[in-house]
């Protein structure tokens, strides 16, 4: 089933969903010093899923000449 831009942006939407779930949560059980940590990798997971989802979306757009 080919990606759509429909079903990356309900990837995002569900993706952001969740980190704000997993912000929420996680607020009251780490330490700040940890907090900070956590918020730190999930701002860097954030910034790889989008990069990953541009070059899904750049490899839908230019399909290869693979003959």
């Amino acid at each position: 089933m080919p990606t759509t831009m429909s079903t990356m942006s309900s990837s995002v939407s569900e993706c952001e969903s969740h980190a704000n779930l997993v912000k929420k949560l996680t607020k009251a059980y780490y330490r700040d010093d940890q907090q900070v940590k956590f918020m730190n990798l999930q701002a860097e997971v954030d910034s790889l899923l989008e990069q990953l989802q541009n070059l899904k979306s750049e490899q839908v757009e230019a399909p290869s000449d693979e003959e």
